[in-house]
Formats: C-alpha cells, sequence, structure tokens
C-alpha cells in the first residue's frame, strides 16, 4: 500500500490564515497520523508474525486503524483495555464499533500487557503507536511538508499538532534538527492527554536529546482526557463551519483553543501550518457524548 501525498489547504480562521496539511485524506482506514505511524508494517512483509497486540482506550483511533492493519494482513488482533463501559458493551459505536467488525478481540486488564509477554510470532504495538518504527511514515511526512515549503518559497514555518503521545512531533522535530532543517520549520506541540510532563516523558521515551525535541504549548487551562467541556465543542463547531474542513473531536478542540491562546505564534511573520491527524471515525461516538450533555447547543 502506498499513500499519496496529502493536499495542503490555506483557510481562514478567526481573521487568520492558516494552512492545513489535509493527511486526514490519506486513506479511509489509514487516515492522519495512524497511516503515518503503521506504513511501516504496511510496506513492509512480516512472514512469521501471525498476531498483532496492542493497547488504550476503548475509543482509540489507533485501535481502529491496528484493526484494519491486522484484517488486511490475515493476523489475529487482540486489544487490551483496563475496562469496557456497560453502555458501549451493549451500543457498541465509533472506533471501537469498527473494530470489532475488523475481527478485533478484546482483553479486559487493569495489567498493560508488554512485547515479553508475547512470543517471536506477535508484533506488539505500543499505546497510540508510540515507537521507533514511526520513524519510516513519519519521515516521509517530514520530506512532504519540506518540499512543499520549498515549492511555495516559504523560507521559515511554523508547524503545529496537538500531542496524545507526541510521537508524531517529535519524530518531526528530531528530523528536521539531525538533517540541518531546524531553521527552516520550528514543530510545536500542545498535550491533549496529561500535561507537559506526562508529554516529555513521551518524548524520552524514544529520544533524550532534548535538543531533538518540539516545543511544548501550555493549554489554557487543565482539560481532561475524554472529559466533555463546552468551550472545546464550540471551537471545533466553529472551526467546522468557517472551513468546512471536519477535525477530530478529542484531540482537535485542545489544540484549537491552544493555538488561539499562542498570540506568539499565531501572530508570527512565518506562515503556520497545521497538520490535520484524521481520526474522524471516532467523533461518531465524541458528538453522541455531546448531544446528550449539552443538548442546547
Amino acid at each position: 500500500m502506498k499513500f499519496k501525498n496529502s493536499q495542503t489547504d490555506l483557510i481562514e480562521f478567526r481573521g487568520r490564515e492558516i494552512y492545513i496539511k489535509r493527511d486526514d485524506k490519506l486513506d479511509v482506514d489509514f487516515s492522519g497520523n495512524k497511516a503515518r505511524k503503521l506504513y511501516y508494517y504496511l510496506v513492509n512483509e512480516f512472514p512469521n508474525i501471525k498476531r498483532v497486540v496492542s493497547y488504550g482506550s476503548n475509543q482509540s483511533n489507533a485501535m481502529y486503524s491496528i484493526s484494519a492493519l491486522a484484517k488486511l494482513r490475515g493476523w489475529e488482533f487482540i486489544y487490551y483495555l483496563n475496562h469496557i463501559p456497560k453502555y458501549l458493551k451493549s451500543n457498541p459505536i465509533g472506533n471501537y464499533k469498527y473494530a470489532l467488525r475488523n475481527g478485533m478481540i478484546v482483553k479486559v486488564s487493569n495489567e498493560r500487557p508488554k512485547q515479553e509477554d508475547f512470543d517471536s510470532s506477535t508484533l506488539f504495538i505500543e499505546e497510540g503507536g508510540r515507537q521507533l518504527e514511526a520513524r519510516f511514515g513519519l519521515k516521509i511526512l517530514a520530506d512532504e511538508i519540506l518540499e512543499w515549503q520549498k515549492r511555495n518559497y516559504i523560507e521559515r514555518l511554523n508547524i503545529f499538532l496537538p500531542s496524545g503521545t507526541g510521537t508524531t512531533a517529535l519524530f518531526l522535530q528530531k528530523y528536521l534538527y539531525e538533517n540541518g532543517r531546524e531553521h527552516q520549520a520550528t514543530v510545536y506541540t500542545t498535550p491533549s492527554v496529561g500535561d507537559e510532563n506526562y508529554l516529555k516523558l513521551q518524548f524520552n521515551m524514544l529520544e533524550a536529546d532534548e535538543l531533538k525535541h518540539p516545543t511544548t504549548l501550555k493549554p489554557p487551562k487543565k482539560y481532561h482526557f475524554g472529559k466533555l467541556y463546552r468551550e472545546l465543542y464550540l471551537v471545533w463547531r466553529d472551526v467546522l463551519r468557517e472551513t468546512n474542513i471536519e477535525f477530530d473531536l478529542l484531540y482537535d478542540p485542545v489544540g484549537w483553543i491552544t493555538l488561539l491562546n499562542s498570540p506568539d505564534i499565531l501572530n508570527s511573520n512565518r506562515p503556520l501550518l497545521y497538520i490535520h491527524q484524521g481520526g474522524l471515525i471516532g467523533n461518531e461516538s465524541m458528538l453522541e457524548r455531546y448531544r446528550r450533555k449539552f443538548p442546547d447547543i
């Protein structure tokens, strides 16, 4: 499987011009950063692998994309959760629903699985695809951005994306630094899961040299992952209405609200590129939850 270079759209939001890297358009099953993180497993052969194991939340975008990978490869897919809400178990929806359709086997456990728990016929993928193999697809993303930048005569560029594990932001900045291109583009991110300290720990698992880490922006307030906030829905809705582009409802609202509270980035003389990381299947469940909690909006 080979993905085409994703398009870049120029939009205007609240009076500011922003470029959007449309990685959400890469593929139905492998959109956004999951396409990049899993690309290594899509284009290489693994003759001895019979199953893939991973873990995470019950509406993880990675869960769905890994289920699609396993189905494509003919592998068994085992996914570990620490709990399944009764409502979700009785009424599957979103990523959970479609991963089950792809043949996902769910195991509920308070213990996180580890690579050493399995034999050599098992491919183990960390939560959210946080592992070194993600470099393979993210190098391609970095090259696409640099080529687009050169083609449009943009000397210096700010790149922004919200983070879960921070893998995408980290490998983008690491690639720029190691290839002497950090003067051309700077990667900014914000934690959608945990806080800046959590994100730093995630970075350090993959790269100890902090010079190669992206710049982390602090959200205007603490947002608990997966919890519903009126202002997050409203900024998501405003972006959709003004740009006609739908973003993920779990990570991107924190990204947009942080960006809007970062005038040094927004008002910089550098053009701004926002990376759309897909995850739209998860909106099915998120919208239902928002409708129940905030019926007035």
